[in-house]
């Protein structure tokens, strides 16, 4: 099943990369300074690396479970949240953000050759259209946090 041509498909694409109202987190994290990672100003609770962290690994666990039938889920919240407040270098925080990417087009690439509003076998009623919904719209929250830390930091644009 291809919908190459569907216009809810093609809207859902836009929304995930980060629509047009928002930027994505290529956007987001752009000419970031790496000393700027692990810092949470004005008592906030996340850095940017804790939030770039989360979103990978929540986007991937929604991920996994629209294309796993065996899907396995994570504990809530200890396995959504890295402790440390910074990675360990550039190279780790590059990888995250390309595992970001890669993980965001496999869901695109799923959203095109899946129906859209079967039920998921192994879920509660889920629909892979609940999750489209639901990765754009956690993941716009995040990266708007992201961009109110680089503000306040200084760091934004």
């Amino acid at each position: 099943m291809a919908n190459n041509n569907n216009p809810l498909i093609i809207e859902l694409e836009k929304m995930l990369r980060g629509g047009t109202a928002h930027v994505g987190i290529n956007d987001a994290v752009a000419d970031l300074p790496v000393h700027a990672l692990a810092e949470k100003p004005y008592g906030l609770p996340y850095s940017i690396w804790q939030l770039v962290e989360h979103i990978r690994i929540a986007q991937w666990d929604m991920l996994d479970f629209s294309r796993n039938p065996n899907y396995k889920p994570i504990q809530w919240p200890d396995d959504y949240w890295p402790k440390e407040a910074g990675p360990e270098d550039s190279r780790a925080f590059d990888a995250s953000i390309k595992q970001v990417n890669e993980d965001l087009e496999s869901f695109i690439q799923l959203l095109h050759t899946s129906d859209l509003n079967t039920p998921f076998p192994h879920g509660e009623g889920q629909t892979l259209l609940q999750e489209a919904l639901q990765i754009a719209d956690h993941n716009a929250y995040h990266i708007a946090e992201i961009v109110v830390i680089r503000r306040l930091l200084n760091t934004w644009k």
